[in-house]
C-alpha cells in the first residue's frame, strides 16, 4: 500500500497548491484512478513512472504534467520512495476565465520538462507559501506560473507582444490597470484577484497580465507599495501594534507585514516607527 506525507501549502480563489513527498513500500504499479480536477504536477526532487490513459512516462525532476478530469492515471516507483511534488487544483471555471482557458480545458493532458528559470519560479513560490503570503499573492503567481507551463508547449499567450497593437486597445489597456489601481487604492487591501478583477470586468489572468505590461510591475508588487505606504503613514501618527496593522491592511500574519516592509524599505517597522513616530516606544506584537 502506498503511503506519502501531504501538507497544503496555499488555497486562493479556488486554487490549491500542495505538496507531497511519496513513501511506498512496492516498486510496482499503484491501482489507477480517475482523476475528477484539473491538475498541473511539478516534480522536485526523485523520480517515478507515470501513466496517464495509456502513456507511460519516466518522470523525474525536470518534469510538469497536466492532468484533466476523466484521465485514468496510475504511478509506479521503481527507484523506491522519497520523490517530491508539487501540485496544483484547478477549477474548471478558474479555467474558462483565462485567456488561455481553451487551452486548457480542450487539450488532452501535457507532459514534458519545463525550464531553470521557470522551476526556480516554482520553488520560490514553494518557499513564500510556506514563510506565509496572502491569497491575493499566491493566486497571481499561481495564474503566472500556469501561463509559463502552458508556454512551453507554444500555446500560451505570454508571447504575445504589444508593440503591434492598435492606439485604442493599448488606450482600453491603460483603462483597465489604472481602474484596477483605483480599486486597491480605494482600500482594497483585503480583496482578492477574482474580485478585484470581478470589479473592473475582467478576467484575473487577463488583468494581471495587462497591469504588468502597463504599470511595469505585478499587481502584487503595486499593492505592496499601497500596503507599505499605508503602514508608514499609521507609525508616523503614533501606530503601535503591529497586530492591529497585519489586519488592518490584509497582511497574512505579522512576519509578512515585517518581510514585505523590509524588502521595500530596508529596516524593520520598529525601526522605521522610531524614525518616524514622535512617540517613543517599541511596537507591540
Amino acid at each position: 500500500m502506498a503511503r506519502g506525507v501531504y501538507r497544503r501549502l496555499g488555497i486562493a480563489d479556488g486554487m490549491q497548491m500542495y505538496e507531497v513527498r511519496c513513501l511506498v513500500d512496492h516498486a510496482g504499479w499503484q491501482e489507477s484512478v480517475l482523476e475528477s480536477e484539473f491538475q498541473m504536477i511539478l516534480s522536485r526532487s526523485g523520480a517515478y513512472l507515470s501513466r496517464v490513459n495509456g502513456r507511460e512516462t519516466f518522470a523525474d525532476a525536470t518534469y510538469a504534467l497536466l492532468i484533466r478530469p476523466d484521465d485514468e492515471s496510475s504511478v509506479a516507483h521503481p527507484l523506491g520512495s522519497g520523490d517530491v511534488f508539487t501540485g496544483l487544483k484547478v477549477p474548471a471555471v478558474v479555467l474558462a476565465e483565462r485567456a488561455d482557458g481553451q487551452e486548457w480545458l480542450t487539450r488532452r493532458g501535457w507532459e514534458g520538462a519545463i525550464d531553470d528559470r521557470l522551476d526556480l519560479r516554482h520553488r520560490t513560490l514553494v518557499t513564500a507559501c510556506r514563510r506565509g503570503i496572502d491569497d491575493f499573492e499566491t493566486s497571481e503567481r499561481l495564474h503566472s506560473l500556469m501561463s509559463g507551463v502552458l508556454a512551453l508547449t507554444g500555446q500560451g499567450d505570454d508571447s504575445a507582444g504589444t508593440a503591434h497593437r492598435r492606439p485604442a486597445t493599448h488606450a482600453a489597456h491603460r483603462r483597465l490597470a489604472h481602474r484596477a489601481c483605483e480599486v486597491l487604492a480605494g482600500g482594497g487591501y483585503h480583496l482578492g484577484l477574482n474580485e478585484v478583477a470581478r470589479a473592473v470586468n475582467s478576467s484575473p489572468h487577463h488583468l494581471s497580465r495587462v497591469f504588468r505590461e502597463v504599470m511595469g510591475q505585478t499587481m502584487t508588487a503595486y499593492r505592496n507599495r499601497l500596503r507599505v505606504r499605508a503602514v508608514l503613514s499609521d507609525l508616523q501618527e503614533g501606530a503601535s501594534n503591529l497586530r492591529e496593522l497585519t489586519s488592518e491592511y490584509g497582511f497574512a500574519d505579522q512576519a509578512h507585514l515585517t518581510r514585505v516592509v523590509g524588502r521595500h524599505l530596508g529596516q524593520t517597522p520598529t525601526a522605521i516607527r522610531r524614525t518616524l513616530s514622535l512617540v517613543d516606544g517599541d511596537l507591540r506584537s
